[in-house]
């Protein structure tokens, strides 16, 4: 591809601006029309504000990185260290998009109506749009694959997402009815409560949890598995 200089110098100062050749805003800003959508940032790109730890207090110094404009879990072998961290308030019906890009053999998730348990703990058992490189992780069964509500329902992928690349997950949550995408593509559709749901929490690891997943409300969660993975673009949007 040929490209005139005065072409190369733009192009160059939209990619290192951050900004799309499409048209899309900078990283972890948002666009006129977004913000009069009614979109909000859950990151500012810069900073740990609006996030703390499931333990109690700030997002740890260890486990979690900033740079670029990137928020980052760090590699640690599989082996987790500071451990997961959620949004400072609860949401209830909404609509979260998050940029990803995890490495070869990752797992994380995205998790949503995170409660606290009954001593007033938080916990880290939700519903999860799951992370996994489907290639090399061992544990790339059906229903634990990306994009996947964990252990309970498969995603419909047919373009699989690469390690090293950025991909965009979107969910939707309208009461009990919610929805997985995967750039832009519907991946996965359920309704909690119905035959179908007690269906697929019966068959998981979750079968033992009276009433899992069903909470009116919860934090949304980021899953630090110890091994590098790293999000932008967090916005929500409340329905």
């Amino acid at each position: 591809m040929n490209l005139k200089p005065m072409a190369v110098v733009t192009l160059c100062t939209l990619l290192c601006a951050g900004v799309s050749a499409k048209g899309k805003g900078a990283d972890n800003t948002l666009t006129p029309k977004e913000q009069k959508q009614g979109w909000k940032l859950l990151w500012d790109g810069k900073t740990k504000n609006g996030w703390k730890s499931i333990k109690g207090g700030p997002v740890p110094a260890t486990g979690w990185t900033i740079a670029n404009g990137t928020l980052s879990i760090a590699d640690n072998n599989n082996k987790p260290s500071g451990g997961d961290i959620i949004t400072d308030r609860k949401y209830k019906n909404f609509e979260l998009s998050v940029d990803f890009l995890y490495t070869d053999g990752a797992n994380s998730g995205i998790k949503y109506f995170i409660t606290e348990d009954q001593s007033g703990k938080t916990t880290n058992i939700g519903c999860e749009y799951q992370i996994l490189d489907n290639l090399l992780h061992p544990d790339a069964k059906s229903n634990r694959q990306l994009g996947a509500l964990y252990d309970i329902f498969p995603a419909n992928i047919k373009t699989p997402a690469k390690a090293g690349e950025w991909n965009t997950a979107r969910i939707v949550v309208n009461g009990n009815h919610v929805t997985h995408y995967l750039n832009g593509k519907k991946i996965l559709e359920y309704e909690r409560g119905n035959d179908q749901w007690k269906e697929g929490v019966a068959r998981s690891k979750f079968n033992k949890r009276t009433g899992f997943g069903m909470a009116r409300e919860g934090y949304i969660l980021l899953q630090e598995h110890g091994k590098k993975v790293s999000f932008k673009n967090i916005k929500i949007k409340e329905l």
